[in-house]
């Protein structure tokens, strides 16, 4: 799957001007840190997309830990300050690419690029 992932929504997202590597990218903005993070299923199979913005100057926990931008991925964030993609409100699990129902890997990889817009429209408004 990380291949299928390499393959299709990497180059993508490298085009929209994200860094870093899977599972975790990030895109720098005049405005803050648009952040994309691959969340695979621990049994396998699976995986969910959580996308998070923060400043440029990254976050600090609720705890006190600094984490720069550069560092700072979409799961450093509190819940209610990122969204699963698919997910149709706030706290509400979000749609689970599953690649090991018979879909090719390269098919789940398209899945998520064709679902790239929602993302921008949460970034935009989130």
């Amino acid at each position: 799957m990380l291949a299928a992932l390499e393959a299709h929504l990497l180059p993508v997202l490298r085009d929209q001007g994200f860094k870093g590597s899977l599972p975790h990218l990030r895109r720098a903005r005049a405005d803050g840190i648009d952040l994309l993070t691959i969340q695979f299923d621990k049994r396998g199979g699976g995986f969910v997309i959580e996308i998070a913005r923060c400043g440029r100057e990254g976050i600090t926990t609720h705890w006190g830990k600094k984490i720069p931008a550069g560092r700072v991925k979409a799961h450093d964030l509190p819940h209610d300050q990122r969204h699963r993609l698919g997910s149709p409100g706030p706290g509400v699990d979000g749609r689970w690419f599953r690649y090991d129902s018979g879909t090719s890997c390269d098919a789940v990889a398209e899945q998520v690029v064709a679902m790239l817009p929602e993302a921008d429209a949460w970034w935009a408004t989130g």
